[in-house]
């Protein structure tokens, strides 16, 4: 266990523990409760920590307890220690060889159709280094990274974040699909509305493609939310609209489809995916070697 020297009193991490548990929670009880510990050491703890900053941390409201701003900014460095600690424990116990939890994120055609293969080709160099895998829209990704929650992410660029470093993976092109029977793009384009087929808000892809859109006078259409490349290719196949996805994934795993697929305007159809992690100087051996594969141009 971590002891902090202060001028007063000893912090250990467990206080630590306790205090990001209650703010996560919004509660002493399930605090407590989660750290296996009774109520009244949680608001002990608590109160340790308000005296040895010297402000308060928390403010009640209703029934929760909510972050005061001092509040906000213990909890930033509470993760990073809890953070450091665990990657601390795994350096010090694989002395002898790589080993821990790297925790990527990754936005949904690279879970889908990735990931396998960045496991398998991690794993025969790193057997003892398990990967964790966690799909989100892109800002979800940035800030679970910015806040511990990820190690690292693969996310479309353009990223710019002082916190966050950057390698770039490789560059996609993007196609739309149309349903099959489509001679022309510009015909299904005079549809009012005009029907697409999307990930949810906050997919790169359904951005793109509204953005394309856009750029061609377009901005009424109905759009169909599915949370899946399969369900997506399946309306485009059944005439429910149009779509677009990369290039590579069209010709790697659908190119028997019965979908027509057209280039998109030089402006729009490169897409860039970036690794991004913290800016700080340690980090675990695991995540080291991660981030390693990917410093000098390689396919994800």
């Amino acid at each position: 266990m971590i002891i902090l020297i202060t001028n007063n009193d000893t912090m250990n991490s467990n206080d630590l523990k306790i205090f990001e548990a209650a703010a996560t929670l919004g509660s002493f009880t399930k605090a407590a409760e989660a750290t296996f510990t009774v109520q009244s050491n949680v608001t002990a703890r608590i109160k340790s920590l308000e005296e040895e900053f010297e402000t308060e941390l928390f403010k009640r409201v209703s029934r929760k307890v909510v972050l005061t701003e001092a509040g906000e900014t213990l909890l930033k460095y509470a993760k990073k220690i809890g953070n450091l600690l665990n990657d601390a424990k795994n350096d010090i116990q694989n002395s002898d060889q790589i080993g821990g939890t790297v925790r990527i994120g990754c936005i949904e055609t690279t879970m889908a159709l990735k990931a396998p293969d960045i496991i398998n080709n991690f794993s025969e160099i790193y057997p003892a280094v398990e990967l964790e895998f966690h799909s989100a829209a892109l800002s979800t990704l940035v800030h679970d990274v910015l806040n511990y929650k990820l190690d690292a992410a693969f996310v479309i660029a353009p990223i710019n974040i002082p916190e966050l470093e950057q390698v770039v993976v490789r560059n996609e092109k993007l196609l739309i699909l149309s349903p099959p029977g489509t001679n022309k793009l510009e015909d299904i384009l005079k549809e009012d509305p005009l029907k697409i087929v999307v990930f949810e808000k906050g997919c790169v892809f359904r951005s793109r493609l509204e953005t394309w859109l856009s750029s061609k006078g377009i901005t009424r259409y109905k759009s169909t939310v599915l949370n899946s490349i399969e369900g997506i290719i399946n309306f485009v196949e059944a005439g429910l609209g149009i779509s677009i996805l990369p290039e590579e994934v069209i010709n790697t795993y659908y190119s028997g489809r019965n979908i027509k697929t057209f280039p998109v305007s030089k402006e729009l159809n490169t897409m860039t995916t970036l690794l991004i992690y913290r800016n700080e100087e340690l980090h675990s051996k695991a995540l080291n070697a991660f981030i390693e594969q990917y410093r000098e141009p390689a396919a994800v």
